[in-house]
């Protein structure tokens, strides 16, 4: 679930309680829930019957006003992938929401400020979520940290270089549940940006069991083999008919696609390029720039649009955030980190310096004078590679004290192979 909060004028601030829920408040936090995502109707008894094994209660935040429920907030752990592949714990942030009544009354101020308190206790580098809008998150110390793109392929112009290798077999979602998990985390342990999935996600992913309010997911399944015989890659899609004047032009949405290898990748779009009666493939939440279009023929068969911000990356651990990616340049500088929580300086405010040599990076506090100091929702965009440290200053106070400090250190940060994340949550 993507995060959400209107901004609206309502009253003056309110001292909301803060506090995890227990198991019988369920239905009334998925009720208040409901008050801001109100375009997904649900039961919210049924919701909570449906999400009682996979939510754990610690980790269901609510802002009370005396019993009532005016705001919530959901997290659990997960592995992201840094560039280079180390994966670090971060917290999920889901289901963030406010009641409408109780609007700019420092509601998600409160839930903000007690969930990194949390996580800086549970030892996360950082917080990620999924933004439903762009305004919120920066002023809590979010950064947009990897973007996605629609990729539109017309398979009657697109023939693929080489010739196929390895084996396609299509299974039914039951398999799919014992093979997909694995599959999925030996690609995520090697792409920066993306994110261990919870387990449950794959009932749903799979269309094994519907939620309250959401459609049951119905589509096929394609598993990849190299020539070795090792599965290496996996497809769901499902099908959109159109058919003008009679022409079979139906349209195929690829929901997920993934290969522990590239020319896996491939061989899977190569798979589902040959589809009979089909004339589209559309699918989102891919890679701003696709392997794929360098191995047509007609590299205008494939289209991107529809570029937008996905991850939002908080630091919580600077040290670790910085000092287990890799880097694919060296350098070194002194940054200084302004992190406000409430009113009070945050976990990730401080003075580091980053030294990178050989693309490994040592990061630790220092004292030493900074070259350059930046907000935590511009250290945690750039966190990744995926974001430009100059494009993220451009209308926020990055101060450079060493001039050049600000082209060195947008250069040092950012990826030759940017980060790219899948998962919705």
């Amino acid at each position: 679930m993507r995060t959400s909060h209107i901004i609206a004028r309502y009253r003056a601030r309110m001292p909301a309680t803060v506090r995890p829920i227990t198991p019988e408040e369920q239905p009334a936090w998925f009720r208040a829930f409901s008050s801001s995502f109100y375009i997904w109707l649900y039961d919210a008894n049924a919701l909570a019957a449906a999400r009682r094994d996979h939510f754990d209660p610690a980790r269901m935040i609510a802002a009370f006003e005396g019993d009532r429920i005016v705001g919530t907030f959901h997290t659990f752990t997960a592995q992201l992938t840094l560039p280079g592949g180390a994966r670090v714990p971060v917290n999920s942030v889901t289901a963030v929401s406010t009641l409408p009544t109780h609007r700019r009354r420092g509601v998600l101020t409160g839930l903000m400020a007690d969930d990194v308190a949390r996580s800086v206790t549970r030892g996360d580098a950082a917080s990620v979520l999924i933004s439903a809008e762009w305004p919120i998150y920066g002023r809590f110390g979010y950064g947009p940290a990897t973007w996605n793109a629609t990729w539109t392929l017309r398979t009657r112009a697109a023939e693929i270089a080489g010739e196929p290798s390895g084996s396609v077999e299509i299974i039914e979602a039951l398999e799919a549940r014992s093979i997909l998990p694995d599959l999925y985390e030996r690609y995520a342990a090697a792409q920066p940006g993306e994110l261990s999935r919870p387990d449950h996600k794959w009932d749903v992913d799979l269309g094994l069991i519907e939620l309250p309010g959401r459609p049951r997911w119905r589509g096929s399944i394609a598993v990849h083999r190299s020539a070795a015989g090792e599965l290496d890659g996996y497809a769901r899609y499902h099908g959109e008919e159109v058919w003008p004047d009679g022409i079979p032009d139906n349209v195929m949405h690829l929901d997920e696609l993934h290969g522990v290898t590239v020319e896996a990748e491939v061989e899977l779009w190569r798979y589902l390029a040959q589809f009979d009666l089909t004339a589209t493939i559309k699918a989102e939440t891919r890679r701003e720039r696709e392997p794929l279009q360098w191995y047509l023929s007609d590299g205008r068969a494939a289209r991107t649009t529809g570029l937008t911000d996905f991850l939002w990356v908080r630091p919580l651990d600077v040290p670790r955030l910085l000092g287990e990616r890799r880097y694919d340049r060296d350098g070194g500088l002194v940054l200084e980190v302004r992190d406000v929580v409430d009113g009070s300086d945050g976990p990730a405010a401080g003075r580091y310096r980053l030294d990178v040599r050989g693309g490994a990076a040592e990061c630790e506090r220092t004292g030493s004078k900074p070259d350059l100091t930046l907000d935590a929702r511009t250290l945690g965009a750039v966190s990744l590679g995926g974001t430009r440290l100059i494009d993220a200053s451009r209308a926020v106070d990055t101060v450079e004290a060493r001039p050049g400090a600000l082209a060195e250190a947008s250069a040092l940060l950012l990826a030759d192979e940017p980060p790219w994340c899948s998962t919705w949550f």
